[in-house]
């Protein structure tokens, strides 16, 4: 698989307070992470949107993620409001993460981020527009 990066990401990804970083990266991570297991990926480009951190396939749905300073104690992933992933995601996974209505998967700071789970929805993500059609996302 081929990555490419918007340098800027990396000024945004060092911007975050300390408290926060940590956990951004761990997402960041774990997006990356995803992506090279995925046979059919060929390129994953790290960018910008909305000066967000965001992944972007072309295949699949974006994958935002970011921290707010009017929210200090949380964290989210951010998925497309049109795609049928954030409902999927509360279907499958209703008693595991919190949601912020159709567009996040949001994270408190001190809470451990269930990794399979989340991995699951990145890839799903990433995939998107090969799974739309089949109920769940093939899930």
């Amino acid at each position: 698989m081929q990555f490419v990066s918007n340098p800027k990401v990396e000024a945004v990804f060092s911007g975050y307070p300390k408290t926060v970083k940590k956990q951004m990266l761990h997402l960041r991570e774990l997006v990356l992470k995803t992506a090279s297991k995925i046979d059919t990926l060929e390129k994953l480009e790290e960018t910008l949107k909305w000066g967000e951190p965001s992944y972007v396939t072309k295949h699949g749905s974006t994958v935002r993620m970011d921290w707010k300073p009017q929210s200090p104690n949380q964290y989210a992933m951010y998925f497309s409001c049109s795609s049928s992933l954030v409902s999927t995601f509360k279907t499958i996974y209703k008693h595991i993460f919190k949601f912020e209505g159709n567009r996040a998967i949001v994270f408190q700071l001190k809470d451990e981020i269930p990794e399979v789970e989340l991995t699951h929805c990145i890839s799903l993500a990433l995939t998107y527009h090969k799974l739309k059609h089949l109920p769940l996302l093939g899930a």
